[in-house]
């Protein structure tokens, strides 16, 4: 039996895709918003894993961190809050995190940048495809911002370019 059989998929594909977010926190949630929209409408390739973890990144980073087989690409997408104007998407190296960040929690609940940072020293390129959100509320309010939801159109069409989706047939029928 081949050792890679016994690692998560994500582990072993080349390419990996996570959205990350809490779908209760208004635009908080664009990123599993985005995993959403890929896996209804867009054919994936074979090399590419494509994950909705919620709050739940730092798991699946430290996993990749201590795993002999990763990806060669991660893509985080994620909401962030960083002044822009809202529904702007924009891409965030590990090299890019602020040092004072280093052992704060941002990416939800996480010291996730040390772990991408980890992940690029064991060969790993890491991106975030962030959108700024209009709002995250401080209580439940589930659902994205109208100017999120045009974000995430926009974040597909972008990652279907750059990770090579081909828009499903029967979605791309439709007028």
């Amino acid at each position: 039996m081949e050792r890679t059989s016994v690692l998560p998929e994500y582990c072993v594909k080349p390419r990996l895709i996570l959205g990350c977010g809490n779908r209760l926190l208004g635009d908080d949630g664009f990123g599993p918003a985005v995993i959403d929209r890929l896996t209804d409408e867009y054919e994936i390739p074979e090399d590419v894993c494509v994950l909705d973890v919620g709050t739940g990144v730092r798991n699946i980073l430290f996993t990749l961190c201590l795993s002999a087989t990763c990806p060669r690409e991660i893509l985080l997408i994620d909401a962030m809050d960083v002044g822009r104007s809202p529904g702007e998407l924009f891409e965030v190296s590990p090299e890019m995190f602020p040092p004072e960040k280093a052992s704060d929690f941002f990416f939800h609940e996480a010291p996730t940048s040390n772990l991408a940072r980890e992940l690029e020293r064991k060969g790993t390129t890491v991106r975030v495809l962030a959108c700024q959100p209009a709002e995250i509320p401080d209580l439940v309010a589930p659902g994205l911002s109208d100017i999120a939801t045009e974000a995430v159109e926009r974040a597909c069409t972008r990652i279907a370019e750059t990770h090579h989706c081909e828009r499903s047939p029967i979605v791309a029928a439709v007028p």
